[in-house]
């Protein structure tokens, strides 16, 4: 684990190859995103990432509702993703992108059977008062540490 004063780090190897894990990672998100991590009021039904540039990330609650956690602001198969994180401190969304942090995840090929995965959630100051709340909150147990051990299972069986 590695958190400077506005970024965590966070880094898992999966036994695949590239090509599989950031498959996994991407257009398998549901299978692997942990049901307890969301903002919405009811259960969450579908976590989703859209695989384009552009897109969002967001989660579908079984009642139905949507609740938006950013948008991807690089997709570029099978190497990285970067993702804009707008949720705040008490996990809300804050839809201004100028209080947006950034979320990026790097693929590297280890060797043909094997990925390092590295995740760095920067700019966390972006979030304004409070921002070192969050900081603490995704770098603490339960936080992307938790959230890529659960990837790597998940990509490693899949």
């Amino acid at each position: 684990m590695t958190s400077s004063s506005t970024s965590v780090s966070k880094t898992v190897v999966v036994n695949a190859p590239i090509e599989h894990v950031f498959e996994v990672f991407t257009a398998r998100f549901d299978s692997w995103w942990p049901r307890t991590h969301k903002i919405g009021k009811a259960d969450l039904q579908t976590a989703v990432l859209e695989r384009r540039e552009g897109g969002r990330w967001y989660e579908r609650d079984v009642d139905g509702s949507e609740c938006e956690w950013g948008r991807v602001l690089a997709y570029a198969p099978p190497a990285h993703i970067a993702l804009s994180w707008h949720l705040t401190g008490n996990f809300a969304y804050d839809p201004d992108p100028a209080r947006a942090s950034r979320v990026d995840v790097a693929f590297h090929a280890e060797t043909a059977s094997r990925t390092r995965v590295e995740l760095v959630h920067s700019q966390l100051d972006r979030h304004g008062e409070g921002w070192e709340k969050l900081r603490d909150m995704v770098s603490s147990p339960g936080g992307w540490g938790t959230i890529l051990e659960g990837f790597e299972q998940k990509a490693r069986a899949a």
